[in-house]
């Protein structure tokens, strides 16, 4: 039978899979994650969830090609809905931005009842899931950060509890910038947040060259205050 190799991104996301879950992949992408999952026993039993029937027909060839229709339900169906009349206990949303992961999340909120374990792989925003976790007491239990061919991805995980349970009284900065990731700011953390810090260097330029119109005041405050806290933390 084919083995089925994941990129590093994906395999860093099974890490945090528990074993014995039963998972929803949202947004599945043929399948890769959930016939990885069981077929190395981590997962008992695995939706995997696609909005567009391009897709959930890749998934289902792939769940048939390592014989797992028992084990992995393709399902078609728009974020959070491909898990009704189940009970997975895990949710992973990975490989879209933070305020799309945030979207389905919120639009699905009912849904989430018998979910122990949410973990989300945002490809940029983090902050915006951050944000929905603590709006919604759900308790950030873990962050990575890694870096794959030239892309940076966060990844968090969450479980029901205190929303604010691992923020100091610096929640925003924390939000944005992660307050598991500034504990241990590996390489991929500085890498990013240098990047992001030319960007806002960039954009306080253009914003010096303007008009001072009140709302390019605020801007030009929020930028200086990110730069600000990038700063604090790098140097």
């Amino acid at each position: 039978m084919a083995e089925i190799k994941l990129s590093k991104r994906l395999e860093k996301v099974a890490s945090f899979v528990d074993k014995g879950a039963y998972v929803a992949d949202i947004g599945s992408d043929h399948a890769y994650l959930p016939v990885y999952l069981i077929k190395n026993g981590i997962a008992k039993k695995a939706i995997a969830g696609e909005v567009n029937e391009g897709p959930l027909q890749s998934a289902i060839k792939q769940v048939k090609k390592h014989g797992l229709e028992n084990k992995i339900q393709p399902r078609l169906g728009s974020g959070l809905s491909v898990i009704k009349g189940e009970a997975p206990d895990t949710v992973v949303i990975a490989g879209m931005g933070g305020p799309l992961i945030s979207q389905i999340l919120e639009e699905g909120k009912e849904d989430l009842e018998a979910v122990r374990k949410l973990i989300l792989q945002p490809n940029v925003a983090a902050d915006s899931v951050r944000r929905w976790l603590i709006e919604n007491e759900w308790k950030l239990t873990q962050e990575a950060i890694m870096e794959e061919d030239g892309h940076i991805y966060e990844i968090l995980t969450a479980e029901k509890g205190d929303p604010l349970a691992l923020y100091s009284e610096n929640t925003e900065k924390e939000i944005w910038l992660g307050p598991l990731l500034l504990k241990e700011k590996n390489s991929a953390f500085k890498k990013k947040w240098n990047r992001e810090l030319r960007q806002l260097e960039n954009i306080r330029i253009q914003l010096d060259k303007a008009s001072d119109s009140g709302e390019l005041l605020d801007r030009k405050k929020e930028v200086e205050k990110k730069a600000g806290w990038i700063k604090e933390e790098l140097t």
